[in-house]
């Protein structure tokens, strides 16, 4: 009987290195998403979530590693300080279908919600307007806002500028979705609207990797949590082991600090 190969990850990152002059924030941090995975990526600030977050879009540059986007590796060109993606084409392609929800909206403020979901796949993606504007209201009728397209971002409270943010993320119909912290800006009620939504993208099988501060999030939504300490992977696994029998002592630390919150 031929065995099948396992498909190649949507996004695989090995041996990634990030410092900023003398501080090292990541020291060869390995991850693998594949097609329908959630990874959930936790640790206390300063461990690195974000910087490893933005490397894989790169937003930031690694000095060291390797980055695969559905089994394409990315051509770097010069070594550590002086790396650069060697092929910007690349680079603008991969980041069309590797939509990133921040944790500050981002939102452009001079357009209405409808228009900030249209604008990426009418000019970069040369969607017919129609078709965009269509697929715009559908998606923000699923985040729950479809009465809100017409109005401007400053109108909308925290948690209805976060759906909306999801919606454009949505709208390019990405491969894969990247969350940094999407409701460490909400108050309680406001986060439990965003949180509702990614549960069901979740749900719906995306492929996601997330930052979070939320235990409870990345412990329902997740297929495998990493922990992050120092800028390298302390503890990782499914979310029944990392939370329910930690084996670290700085793991069990963060946690019990996690939940006294």
């Amino acid at each position: 009987m031929i065995q099948q190969s396992k498909p190649e990850p949507v996004i695989a990152l090995r041996g990634i290195h990030k410092s900023y002059d003398d501080l090292e924030v990541l020291r060869g941090v390995d991850v693998r998403a594949h097609e329908g995975e959630v990874i959930s990526l936790i640790g206390s600030s300063g461990s690195g979530k974000s910087t490893l977050l933005r490397c894989i879009n790169m937003l930031e540059i690694c000095q060291q590693g390797d980055i695969r986007f559905c089994g394409e590796a990315v051509h770097w060109s010069g070594d550590g300080p002086n790396r650069a993606p060697a092929d910007q084409t690349q680079v603008v392609r991969m980041r069309t279908q590797l939509s990133m929800v921040f944790q500050s909206f981002n939102l452009w403020a001079h357009m209405t919600v409808l228009k900030n979901v249209i604008e990426a796949p009418v000019t970069v993606l040369k969607r017919q307007r129609g078709e965009a504007i269509d697929e715009a209201m559908a998606l923000l009728e699923k985040v729950g806002i479809a009465d809100k397209a017409n109005v401007y971002p400053a109108q909308l409270s925290g948690g209805q500028q976060q759906r909306a943010a999801i919606a454009r993320a949505l709208a390019m119909r990405p491969k894969a979705m990247l969350f940094d912290e999407p409701t460490s800006a909400l108050d309680p009620e406001l986060e439990q609207e965003v949180v509702k939504v990614i549960r069901q993208l979740a749900c719906e099988g995306r492929t996601m990797i997330l930052v979070t501060h939320d235990m409870k999030l990345a412990r329902d939504v997740s297929n495998h949590v990493v922990f992050l300490n120092q800028g390298i992977i302390e503890e990782e696994g499914s979310p029944e082991t990392v939370f329910g029998n930690p084996k670290t002592e700085r793991l069990q630390k963060f946690l019990h600090a996690s939940v006294a919150v």
